[in-house]
């Protein structure tokens, strides 16, 4: 009977749903809104897992937190003369465009420790925007029609003339040309022109671009892009809104299906992704007093 009983006792606890691990929000509690020191002055975003990062224009820290809980600290202290602009988070290693400086930037992505600095373009440059491609990080110089790509593992950094159907427009010295960058299959890069809305799909091996046909549509203002599959996330940054358009396979048209917008933002620069879900950093390009104002992230489906 003693055994009879052990037995029940056994069978009536394994019936007893588990409790969830209270560390472990469901995505849909995690927060709309993630705060920012103030004066952070924002730009780029990365996420890895539900960890995100967040790069300082100004003082070139990064800032590290938890989508769930929406808290964090800097793991990049800041450095005199650096800057932050487009980031994005490989393997346990932190790619950093440094805008004006003309140099990238690598960062451990757990202790915050410099790995690398690369001096990339000279005179008025503005490194603006990373992608991860299989062997090389491709870094956009706003001022010049070029890219810059370094490879992951050593080796000399190349650049990459942009050519074909990109043409450079605007004073050389403060006009906003390529930005955002993304990587699509082996050998091609898309690009942002920010000062003409136009896309570009270009050969990262020989640098010439030809234009993507939007039909009659433009991405003016575009900044960051995030590409999923076929499906390219242009963020347009002083439009306060995301244009979500589908490419074609080969790339030369696209079709902008929708665009995305919400109360919060407020010039947002660049998205990462988690889930099902976007998340927009808020630059706020032309506050009057940035260095006291507050920042955040804002999540969106």
């Amino acid at each position: 009977m003693r055994r009879l009983a052990l037995l029940a006792a056994a069978a009536a606890l394994l019936l007893v749903p588990a409790a969830a691990p209270a560390h472990s929000p469901s995505h849909s509690a995690f927060p709309k809104l993630i705060a920012l020191p103030d004066g952070w002055q924002p730009e780029g975003i990365a996420i890895k897992r539900s960890t995100f990062y967040v790069g300082s224009i100004p003082t070139g820290a990064v800032y590290r937190g938890d989508l769930g809980t929406g808290q964090g600290a800097p793991v990049v202290p800041a450095h005199e003369g650096r800057a932050a602009i487009g980031l994005k988070v490989h393997h346990k290693q932190l790619w950093v465009a440094g805008g004006p400086t003309g140099k990238a930037f690598v960062y451990d992505a757990r202790t915050g420790a410099d790995i690398a600095e690369f001096a990339l373009a000279t005179g008025t440059p503005f490194i603006n925007d990373v992608a991860i491609g299989r062997r090389e990080a491709y870094f956009t110089n706003s001022r010049a029609a070029e890219v810059f790509a370094i490879p992951l593992r050593g080796g000399p950094v190349r650049r990459i003339p942009i050519t074909g159907d990109f043409v450079q427009t605007g004073d050389p010295t403060t006009a906003t040309n390529l930005n955002g960058i993304a990587v699509a299959g082996r050998h091609t890069l898309v690009l942002v022109q920010t000062n003409t809305g136009k896309l570009f799909a270009a050969d990262a091996r020989t640098g010439v671009a030809r234009a993507i046909d939007l039909g009659g549509a433009d991405v003016m203002n575009g900044d960051g892009l995030l590409l999923l599959g076929r499906t390219l996330f242009v963020v347009q940054n002083r439009l306060n809104q995301i244009a979500v358009i589908h490419l074609s396979r080969d790339l030369a048209r696209g079709t902008v299906v929708r665009t995305i917008t919400d109360s919060a933002f407020d010039v947002p620069t660049t998205i990462a992704a988690s889930r099902k879900h976007l998340y927009a950093v808020n630059a706020r390009f032309g506050t009057t007093d940035p260095q006291p104002a507050k920042y955040n992230v804002v999540r969106v489906p």
